[in-house]
């Protein structure tokens, strides 16, 4: 309980929930990062006292040195800051709330330090989970994760034996559009993509689970965190976002974890485990749920999850392919390039032409940088098409 914690991605949805927790339940800050929002970063810094503060933007970094002279915080600099932050001395967790593949390095370097990881980085477990988990155990690094479905499922194996466990029920909230068709989702805006019904969320996220990537994603991190194949995971759209997954023993019993749609709750639960104290969460009232239904997924209109799926059984460099060409797709969309159903489209030509290789830490950032690269193509033809 008396840990230190260092955040990397503090001016995150993800970061700035963990500073509530540390705040409410009075766990003391090592190292604080950014990409290049200072403003925030800057505030925090003087909140909450670390020994650190990270930029990955050198400008930034040397902008944020200026106006914190005045404090005992040093700033790093650079991606090279960034990996010092993950493996500073004095934090005995770090929080990796990182965007994208950007997340696998820091990671690493976490691990190799042998320090709690509370992870809240899906991608790291995507793209290279089998290397990132092998590299946990050699080093006796802690992974625990932060996402609220793999809380659930961390939180409900506890109450049996691996052994015994059948299969993992992810749960899904189906995102602001279930129910549309096609047809609507021809129509559909990235402002109307960031509005989820449920959660509060980062852009790439939000955008993620209105086109059921995110739940593929899901899948992908749940096999290597819990060792299971993807026979093993049953998605299961799930609106009212109270289940917030289970698991299902050999003897039929099924245990899940219920709670509010807080994002607190799961990140304070991988900063005190095994001990659950008072925190800022929300408290969930049953009382005030009319019901809760279950659904399965719609994977013809929502063909991103089909994707995903395929990519977990083929395994290899295939989810990082998926995952690369996921990120710039999504960027296009956000960015107006390409309209919400050319997210799958552009992930399905970038795995089509991209060479597979077997796993290697070197092997999935050049299948990242490839896919990156098909996608880029494939969104300047879905443009051209759409000019013509």
């Amino acid at each position: 309980m008396e840990r230190h914690i260092s955040i990397l991605g503090s001016t995150g949805s993800i970061g700035t929930q963990t500073l509530e927790v540390a705040r409410h339940c009075g766990l003391p800050v090592a190292a604080l990062t950014a990409r290049r929002s200072i403003d925030l970063l800057e505030q925090q810094a003087r909140q909450f006292h670390p020994q650190v503060a990270a930029v990955a933007d050198q400008a930034a970094a040397a902008a944020l040195a200026r106006r914190l002279s005045d404090t005992p915080v040093q700033v790093l600099a650079g991606e090279e800051g960034i990996l010092a932050a993950a493996a500073l001395p004095q934090a005995g967790t770090v929080v990796t709330a990182l965007v994208g593949i950007a997340g696998l390095g820091p990671t690493l370097a976490a691990i190799d330090a042998g320090k709690r990881i509370a992870l809240a980085n899906k991608e790291t477990l995507v793209c290279a989970g089998p290397l990132v988990m092998a590299r946990a155990k050699a080093r006796g690094a802690e992974i625990l994760p932060v996402d609220s479905e793999h809380s659930a499922i961390f939180q409900s194996l506890q109450g049996g034996k691996r052994g015994e466990l059948r299969r993992i029920l992810l749960t899904a909230s189906g995102g602001p559009f279930y129910g549309y068709t096609r047809a609507q989702l021809d129509r559909v805006t990235p402002g109307d993509a960031l509005k989820h019904p449920n959660w509060s969320m980062g852009a790439k996220v939000s955008i993620d689970s209105a086109t059921l990537m995110n739940k593929g994603l899901e899948l992908l991190e749940a096999m290597s965190l819990f060792d299971v194949s993807p026979e093993q995971i049953e998605i299961l759209v799930h609106r009212e976002s109270i289940v917030h997954s289970a698991v299902e023993y050999c003897d039929g019993s099924v245990l899940a974890q219920l709670g509010e749609a807080d994002m607190r709750l799961p990140i304070q639960y991988a900063l005190t485990y095994p001990h659950r104290v008072p925190g800022p969460a929300r408290r969930l009232d049953l009382f005030t749920q009319n019901k809760l239904t279950f659904a399965p997924p719609d994977l013809e209109t929502f063909p991103c999850l089909a994707l995903a799926i395929s990519a977990a059984k083929e395994g290899g460099t295939a989810p990082a392919i998926l995952n690369g060409a996921n990120e710039a797709a999504v960027a296009g969309f956000l960015s107006q390039r390409i309209g919400f159903l050319d997210i799958p489209r552009v992930v399905q030509a970038a795995l089509e032409q991209v060479e597979r290789e077997p796993l290697s830490l070197e092997a999935v950032h050049r299948a990242d940088q490839r896919a990156r690269t098909a996608a880029e193509m494939a969104m300047e033809t879905l443009q051209a098409i759409t000019k013509g």
